[in-house]
């Protein structure tokens, strides 16, 4: 059984509308995908309505935090849906998105690129706004050749140019209010250093005392030796060790079911949410 936990639609930052990505999701011989948007249930309908035979969709998104001034991810797997509290915070979330987005285009445009908020806006197509639909504008725009550029010092990475921050909730207050939601939360990308920040052990030790249920172990920007290394820390704080491709569509190369997580690890996860 092939099951990949983490995944995005255009109901945020992902190319392909959520009928394609859990199509094409098939078509790589995944049985069992959780559709990860950022910070939105928005895509999840569309997704069970397309839904082909022989495969499981799983309810999910990838919820935004912040820890010492930095981004952190946290899958959360919500059979259940959200509670009000966490619709409200994710509302805030999505609502913040959109402040940020105008400010980061209004300094892009400072410093020379033709590009506008109703472009970016559009590519969104009233899904959850992000930067890489900033960076698909640039594109567009010609400042760069692919997307990745964008993500750098000179441009809207993290202390970039044009970079601004935006509200995210505390990691400890997010997973509560998942688990709250009869959800379940791992912790996306850990050791991804080229996100800018490795999430250190002491940290993710006091999200396993807050209720963390897992890490993100194989995923597509971890090497064997980090692989190695988080699957260690995992059994040694207790949690599972999970696997997901991260797929973006085509601004990742349509990579559906390149990292999977073992059926044992799934079962044991979905467990821990009620209605899982």
């Amino acid at each position: 059984m092939r099951i990949d936990l983490h995944s995005h639609s255009a109901a945020s930052d992902g190319t392909d509308p959520p009928a394609e990505v859990v199509a094409r999701a098939r078509a790589a011989g995944v049985d069992v995908l959780a559709l990860t948007d950022h910070d939105t249930l928005a895509g999840l309908d569309a997704a069970r309505a397309a839904l082909p035979p022989g495969l499981a969709l799983v309810s999910g998104m990838e919820l935004s935090s912040r820890l010492d001034g930095h981004s952190v991810h946290l899958l959360s797997y919500l059979p259940a849906g959200m509670s009000p509290g966490l619709a409200a915070e994710t509302a805030a979330i999505r609502e913040d998105r959109v402040r940020r987005g105008q400010a980061m285009v209004a300094r892009l445009r400072e410093l020379g690129l033709d590009i506008s908020w109703d472009q970016v806006a559009a590519l969104a197509g009233g899904g959850s706004v992000g930067r890489p639909h900033i960076a698909r504008a640039m594109v567009a725009a010609g400042a760069i050749g692919e997307p990745a550029e964008a993500f750098s010092p000179d441009w809207i990475g993290p202390g970039g140019r044009a970079y601004v921050s935006r509200y995210a909730l505390d990691p400890v207050r997010a997973i509560g209010l998942v688990r709250g939601s009869g959800g379940a939360v791992v912790l996306a990308h850990p050791g991804a250093v080229s996100r800018g920040w490795r999430i250190p052990d002491q940290a993710i030790a006091e999200l396993a005392g807050a209720g963390l249920a897992g890490l993100e172990v194989d995923h597509p920007d971890h090497g064997p030796a980090e692989r190695d290394r988080l699957r260690a820390l995992a059994a040694r704080l207790g949690l599972l060790a999970t696997g997901g491709s991260d797929d973006h569509g085509s601004l990742t190369g349509h990579r559906l079911g390149c990292e999977t997580t073992s059926p044992e690890a799934f079962g044991q996860l979905m467990a821990q949410t009620p209605a899982g």
